[in-house]
């Protein structure tokens, strides 16, 4: 099979990171296209492994010199996909795999009208929302702010060729593997997406009302 450029976006706690490392462990005919990004490494994590961590300056000059695919800021903090990084998969005839948010995916579509675009959601709000407020660390503005960012995010699912329910990993992980193969019978049927998405904002909504914010 002629090797493919596969986008995964999902809202934040989606789990489309665990997915993707999932499906380039198990398969030999897949990589994972690690970003670049200006966060700084959370406890454990590598250079070149997990991102490639750059500063802004750097990561702005990339930007200008064309380096990247797509670029995007999210939080604060600004993300990107290297072309090396796509080409050098492609070259040894692996799908590349982008976790890449919506405004990226975005981009690459525009750029690569052969992207195969899967969008990741959890199988409800109440489930997102656990995984939104888990880090317990935040405040209930940087809370606010990340169930906002979701739905603004969920807001672009439509527009995604394939939507995946992540409701139990190893079945999410195969449906995308699936997808890429052709088959997409593990994904939510087309006449089903937008009620489903609906509901899923409806829900995050109705919860960031009691935040006191929009």
């Amino acid at each position: 099979m002629t090797p493919r450029l596969v986008i995964l976006s999902a809202p934040s706690g989606g789990g489309k990171t665990t997915i993707a490392r999932l499906l380039e462990a198990r398969r030999d005919d897949m990589g994972f296209s690690v970003s670049a990004t200006t966060r700084p490494p959370r406890a454990g994590e590598q250079n070149g492994v997990d991102y490639w961590f750059l500063s802004r300056s750097e990561f702005l000059r990339r930007t200008e010199a064309g380096e990247f695919l797509e670029w995007a800021e999210y939080a604060g903090q600004l993300y990107g996909t290297l072309n090396s990084e796509v080409d050098r998969l492609l070259d040894h005839g692996k799908h590349v795999i982008l976790d890449i948010e919506v405004q990226g995916a975005a981009q690459v579509r525009q750029r690569r009208v052969d992207a195969l675009a899967i969008f990741i959601v959890p199988p409800t709000a109440e489930e997102l929302l656990r995984r939104l407020t888990g880090r317990r660390s935040e405040t209930r503005d940087e809370v606010a702010r990340r169930i906002a960012q979701a739905d603004r995010e969920l807001e672009a699912a439509p527009a995604f060729e394939h939507l995946v329910v992540n409701d139990d990993l190893e079945r999410a992980a195969a449906a995308v593997g699936a997808i890429i193969d052709g088959n997409s019978e593990g994904a939510v049927p087309p006449e089903a997406r937008a009620a489903l998405v609906a509901s899923l904002r409806a829900d995050l909504r109705r919860e960031l009302d009691t935040y006191g914010t929009s």
